[in-house]
């Protein structure tokens, strides 16, 4: 059974994302590390004592259409509205609709928690979540006092609708009309796919974001308008009036994250009403609400990451318990009596040790990342810019490496558990097929890496990215300095690797600035890889240093070092398919014809 691991959570954010620094310095007002500590430990508690209970039987279960209306697997609604009674909706959110107003990192970290408990569980609140967001930055002020509190209580929740079935990553091509009535409503015809918590009996009102086109918008992207779209229309004494007309059409059969339900949605049939059309109203300006979704979409992708980390950490802890258990042959040097837990052998000591690296590593990028966004939202003029830029360069990286993360974690505990992880009473195989959507939406993973090359790596003109690559060559030399002999070759390979990104850095950025975009994008993928690999070792390493100072055990560093002599090695072929690979993938393209 999943144990929320608050204590390594806690550690990461204060002393490798920087909470501490930041509370103890007053920026994020009276906040304290005894607070913290505190929201979290709960969040933990709610997380493997409430959510991961139910895991399976969302798993076994799923969620179920009758007659229009989606039901969710046994005990889930209930569940659902523990949590939102629980304010846990609104931990971040603005303190003029309810929420507590605190920072994201806060945010980030307890949904961890919660998809590791349940990943399936877990993602319907996210989209609230984002919602309340986008809402908050680009809706007028009469949707706000409509919608914000009820969103920011968990009483209504909210969805994101972009995909359509002939338009998956390209949203210019989208079809979903939008119909303007004169007196600011909107009717909305189309269908979207994919759409989370699209439907369920979890609470009382859902209120869809939903893109679509206006009459005579300009072609593509910039056409692009966001609409709010509410299941049911609300009264002006806030109560719930007529049914909007929008229903799901039929839940799809999914590899993983059964629980949720994830529905085709059609808006304007006349189902609902004589007059066809889902009445919404316009969020932000028209023809601009690609830039709105937007704000949604960024929140999204990072905790989206979170999953990856979640998990990965669900997977590790695991496949832990059962290489403890499990006993099979007689390690080297096994003393004991019978059979020695395979935890003892070699290869099996290595598999979970690569999870543990990657899993921690993954985490301290998605919270350096939240960090990154906290400070920028509290900070001003050229600090902010610096913030801004760092959270920007992140994203990408937090999204896609820890998603990969999540896939190769999962796949390496089915391994460890050997013929009982394939088959599904393990739980090990559950966790690898809810992982394997995470790297495929928001953005797939291909898609995060062309924005990490062509949009993040050129802020500043490259300037940003360079100084937080001699931010890393500190970590390193402050490893050095240590003279800590648990590092073991830590600063000399991670000084190799850091290198090999600089120059992988210097190469794309040219040779995107000669006009050489191809080859910049060939090797992308492997270019995010190997930026992901830097940040793990650096930010164990930063942990490490951290657990000395403090007292503390030289696991940290032990694990470090283990990243450092085992994984650091691949960015090497990495940093080759950067600045070589572009040629032999153009010269065998025709393979595929």
């Amino acid at each position: 059974m999943y144990r929320a691991p608050v204590a390594d959570i806690v550690f990461t954010l204060n002393h490798v994302a920087g909470l501490s620094e930041a509370t103890e310095n007053g920026t994020f007002g009276d906040l304290s590390g005894d607070l913290v500590e505190a929201i979290l430990t709960e969040a933990g508690r709610f997380a493997s004592e409430e959510v991961a209970p139910l895991a399976e039987i969302g798993d076994r279960q799923g969620a179920r259409l009758a007659d229009g209306a989606v039901r969710l697997a046994d005990g889930w609604a209930d569940l659902y509205r523990r949590w939102s009674a629980g304010g846990w909706n609104g931990l971040t959110a603005p303190e003029a609709f309810g929420g507590q107003g605190l920072p994201h990192m806060l945010n980030v970290a307890a949904f961890e928690m919660w998809n590791s408990a349940s990943m399936a569980f877990a993602i319907g609140p996210t989209l609230t979540v984002g919602a309340i967001e986008a809402l908050e930055a680009h809706g007028s002020q009469a949707l706000k006092d409509t919608y914000l509190a009820r969103l920011v209580s968990g009483e209504w929740t909210a969805t994101m609708n972009l995909t359509e079935p002939h338009a998956g990553s390209d949203l210019g091509v989208m079809k979903t009309r939008a119909v303007p009535e004169g007196d600011g409503t909107y009717r909305i015809f189309g269908q979207k796919i994919f759409i989370t918590w699209g439907e369920h009996d979890a609470a009382e009102n859902i209120v869809h974001l939903v893109l679509a086109r206006l009459p005579d918008a300009p072609a593509g992207t910039r056409g692009i308008s966001l609409f709010l779209v509410p299941k049911f229309f609300v009264n002006a004494d806030g109560t719930l009036g007529a049914r909007n007309d929008l229903f799901c059409h039929s839940l799809e059969h999914k590899l993983g994250i059964h629980g949720s339900p994830t529905c085709t949605m059609i808006y304007g049939d006349g189902r609902f009403g004589s007059e066809k059309g889902a009445v919404g109203w316009l969020i932000g300006e028209e023809n601009k609400g690609l830039n709105c979704m937007f704000t949604m979409m960024n929140n999204a992708r990072l905790m989206v990451g979170m999953q990856g980390v979640a998990i990965a950490e669900a997977a590790t802890q695991k496949a832990v318990q059962y290489a403890r258990d499990r006993t099979q042959g007689k390690a080297p040097g096994w003393r004991g009596e019978g059979m020695s837990p395979i935890i003892e052998h070699p290869d099996v000591t290595r598999m979970l040790l690569t999870m543990k690296v990657l899993t921690q590593g993954a985490r301290a990028i998605a919270y350096s990342c939240a960090h990154a966004g906290d400070r920028a939202h509290h900070a001003q003029g050229e600090t902010a810019r610096h913030w801004q830029e760092r959270s920007a360069l992140l994203t990408p990286i937090a999204k896609a490496f820890s998603t990969d993360v999540g896939v190769d974690v999962a796949s390496l505990g089915v391994q460890v558990h050997g013929g009982m992880g394939f088959i599904e009473e393990t739980g090990a195989a559950r966790l690898l097929r809810d992982a394997r959507i995470a790297p495929i939406y928001e953005g797939t993973n291909g898609i995060q890496a062309i924005d990490l090359v062509t949009r993040k790596l050129p802020l500043s003109g490259g300037d940003h990215v360079r100084g937080f690559i001699g931010e890393l060559k500190a970590i390193s030399a402050d490893v050095r300095a240590s003279n800590h002999p648990a590092f073991g070759e830590t600063a000399g390979r991670l000084d190799v690797a850091i290198a090999d990104l600089e120059t992988a850095t210097d190469w794309l950025l040219s040779h995107q600035k000669d006009g050489d975009l191809a080859g910049a994008l060939s090797g992308a993928t492997a270019y995010l890889r190997l930026f992901g690999l830097v940040l793990t070792t650096a930010y164990l390493a930063k942990g490490g240093l951290a657990a000395v100072d403090n007292g503390g055990t030289d696991k940290r560093v032990a694990l470090c070092r283990f990243s450092a002599e085992n994984l650091l090695a691949e960015t090497l072929a990495l940093k080759d398919r950067v600045l070589n690979g572009a040629d032999s993938l153009a010269a065998a393209r025709s393979i595929l014809d």
